[in-house]
């Protein structure tokens, strides 16, 4: 996979990309990254992206010459999908990132100031993605977000590929508590059932915990997870008292 990533601020992408999984794919040829500065494909002497917004209003608008610019000398004639990271985008949900994954390469977009030259979305944007409902000073930290989630699901890109697939928001359901040694700390023991090597036991038990975890803190996922009739009766029934 390629990802290509326009930006005002490169520099950004320096520590995340050289760290954990994202490296270790680079390093795996699994994925190629290339940042590009927006200022490097400019006209003017100075460099300018931005500049006032038609009808008066706070703040700046992104230029449409210097994307347009950029994104076409990036992708040439091939048909590339090209993403603008954007409050007003869809949101990053686990089919998203899956649907992302499967592309062969990809165009982002860091947005930033008031947004950009609404011409941009209309004639050169594929698509648009949001990573939540709050405001960020640009798009740069939703890129690494996206980068990181889609990055992770290539495979060869984890140490096991069970990583990628069974956790929160993949299997529909916030994960199980997790416990390592020592067995006891400071009066707080494991649960007797991780340490019975009863493997079946110990599913059910995650499960369950999964189950109740998710209802406590995320019950808006249990509406799309892949509940048994019996597990759907528990949750009606006893709601959040197991623990």
């Amino acid at each position: 996979m390629r990802i290509d990533i326009v930006t005002l601020f490169p520099d950004m992408f320096s520590g995340p990309f050289a760290e954990s999984i994202i490296k270790r794919a680079i390093d795996r040829q699994l994925v190629n990254i290339a940042i590009h500065n927006l200022r490097d494909y400019t006209a003017d002497k100075h460099h300018v992206v931005d500049d006032y917004p038609y009808g008066g209003g706070p703040g700046m608008v992104l230029k449409p010459e210097p994307l347009f610019a950029a994104v076409e000398a990036i992708k040439g004639e091939e048909e590339v999908p090209v993403i603008l990271l954007t409050p007003q985008g869809r949101l990053l949900r686990q089919e998203v990132v899956d649907e992302l994954a499967s592309y062969e390469r990809m165009v982002l977009i860091c947005g930033h100031y008031e947004g950009v030259d609404e011409r941009v979305r209309e004639h050169l944007v594929s698509d648009e993605i949001s990573i939540g409902d709050y405001v960020l000073s640009g798009g740069e930290p939703a890129a690494i977000v996206l980068v990181d989630a889609v990055v992770r699901q290539l495979p060869g890109a984890l140490g096991s590929e069970a990583s990628a697939s069974g956790g929160s928001h993949v299997t529909g359901l916030l994960q199980h508590p997790q416990y390592t040694h020592p067995q006891v700390y400071r009066g707080w023991e494991v649960p007797i059932v991780l340490l019975s090597g009863n493997h079946a036991q110990i599913a059910k038990w995650r499960r369950e915990r999964s189950i109740m975890r998710t209802l406590r803190q995320r019950p808006d996922l249990l509406e799309k997870a892949e509940l048994t009739p019996e597990e759907k009766r528990r949750i009606r029934e006893q709601p959040v008292k197991l623990r």
